[in-house]
């Protein structure tokens, strides 16, 4: 996906509208056009970075410093019992637009949405050979 075809970039340039809700000059928060819940909003960086690794650290600041802030403005305005923040990365984790984006979706008690975590228990030794795998590719 290049930059002119991103969905994001046009909303970001103004070429598609949307319901902004905050905006500075590296972010940009507007409501979901196809929500999981009342009040789903988006935050995207305004420069186009496809996934979270992309996104060098002075944006994730800027993004990560308004993220609260919105969450909770979302949730009180949505009179939720919590939240969820996501970042999906990649079409395997579910990212339909390849922009970087963070979902808040406000919450109710019993309202069925991720109602099923897949979880399950490491076979011995699976998770220290795992982390031994992920620290060997951290590079400080």
């Amino acid at each position: 996906m290049t930059v002119s075809d991103c969905v994001f970039c046009k909303i970001i340039s103004g070429q598609i509208p949307s319901l902004k809700l905050y905006e500075d000059q590296n972010v940009l928060v507007f409501l979901d056009i196809g929500p999981i819940s009342d009040g789903h909003t988006l935050v995207v960086p305004k420069q186009h970075f496809t996934r979270l690794d992309e996104c060098p650290a002075e944006m994730l600041g800027s993004i990560g410093a308004c993220l609260g802030k919105i969450s909770k403005a979302v949730a009180e305005a949505m009179n939720a019992d919590g939240y969820n923040v996501l970042c999906n990365n990649g079409r395997a984790a579910g990212q339909l637009v390849e922009h970087l984006h963070f979902h808040i979706i406000p919450r109710k008690n019993g309202d069925g949405v991720f109602n099923r975590w897949p979880a399950y228990n490491y076979e011995k030794g699976k998770a220290e050979e795992l982390a031994k795998k992920i620290k060997g590719k951290l590079s400080v």
